[in-house]
């Protein structure tokens, strides 16, 4: 009724543009098979700010962070990395990887409630930390993607070591406790001090990894394309997996850079030194056996 009592003089509140249509270009149906060629520069125009704009949104950084039955250390974890990250000139976006059911999953949530650069994903079975980092790298859209351990063993400070050799050329930089430069705050007990060097042995000569000096430290970056090339091959669910991932990068031909960082022992007793010990030399064997389709991203751009 408004439109029909408003004449051509009277002004509406409404304000429309007219949208001029190649003449070549038919109106309403499918597009024509060979548009004419201003159509053609157009479009193309349209798509390179649509790429401009898509890189611009998308982050430098994603943080995965995996983490089971961490309730007590969570809030703690995610308050120092989120005063971080706000602090970088960069976006960012962190993907929490949450399984168990002792609350620390909806802890997350409720801390990241209504900031949109925040994931939280997980179970209340335990699947294993590999899989949580696997679904969170193959979620993550940053240029550079890595995980922090929810026990924050190492501080995300220590990022600012790994940073430069990636810019620098390596595909993957791995934050180690026994590299130069490295800085161990508070030790393990000797036993496990102990057992860990027996194993570090034993591994480096079954996985062929002579070079490497820590593959457990749970602070490891990663190109975008080397992350998804490594982690869509990627098999281990349990923590094992950042063995797989460092042999995966040796068959690849991968640059890999250790950068000693500071590290602290939380006291945690969950491992048991003696079935722990006999569960991860079996799996060390499972990895050894493990076949690759590496044709399949033998074309990748790394």
């Amino acid at each position: 009724r408004n439109h029909k009592r408003q004449g051509r003089g009277h002004s509406s509140r409404y304000s429309f543009c007219r949208v001029s249509v190649p003449r070549s270009w038919p109106r309403g149906g499918n597009p024509h098979p060979n548009p004419p060629p201003e159509y053609r520069e157009r479009e193309n125009n349209l798509s390179g700010v649509a790429i401009a704009m898509s890189n611009i949104c998308r982050p430098y950084l994603s943080l995965i962070i995996p983490a089971y039955n961490e309730s007590a250390t969570i809030l703690d974890t995610l308050s120092a990395v989120r005063g971080y990250l706000c602090g970088q000139p960069w976006q960012w976006e962190v993907i929490v990887c949450a399984d168990g059911a002792d609350g620390t999953r909806e802890r997350a949530r409720d801390f990241s409630s209504g900031d949109s650069r925040f994931q939280v994903i997980g179970s209340p079975a335990r699947r294993g930390k590999g899989r949580g980092v696997r679904e969170g790298v193959l979620g993550a859209s940053g240029d550079v993607i890595g995980f922090l351990d929810a026990d924050y063993k190492t501080p995300v400070e220590e990022l600012e070591k790994l940073l430069p050799w990636l810019a620098g050329g390596f595909d993957v930089a791995i934050g180690s406790r026994r590299a130069t430069g490295a800085r161990v705050e508070v030790a393990p007990t000797l036993c496990r001090r102990a057992g860990s060097r027996v194993f570090g042995a034993m591994m480096r000569q079954l996985m062929g990894l002579p070079d490497v000096r820590d593959t457990q430290c749970g602070f490891k970056f990663f190109t975008r394309p080397a992350a998804t090339t490594l982690f869509s091959l990627q098999q281990v669910d349990g923590y094992m997996f950042d063995i797989e991932i460092l042999r995966l990068c040796g068959l690849l031909d991968l640059r890999v850079k250790e950068v000693g960082v500071r590290w602290r022992d939380d006291g945690d007793s969950r491992y048991d030194p003696i079935f722990g010990t006999w569960k991860n030399m079996r799996e060390l064997l499972r990895i050894r056996k493990m076949k690759y389709k590496l044709s399949s991203v033998a074309s990748c751009s790394i």
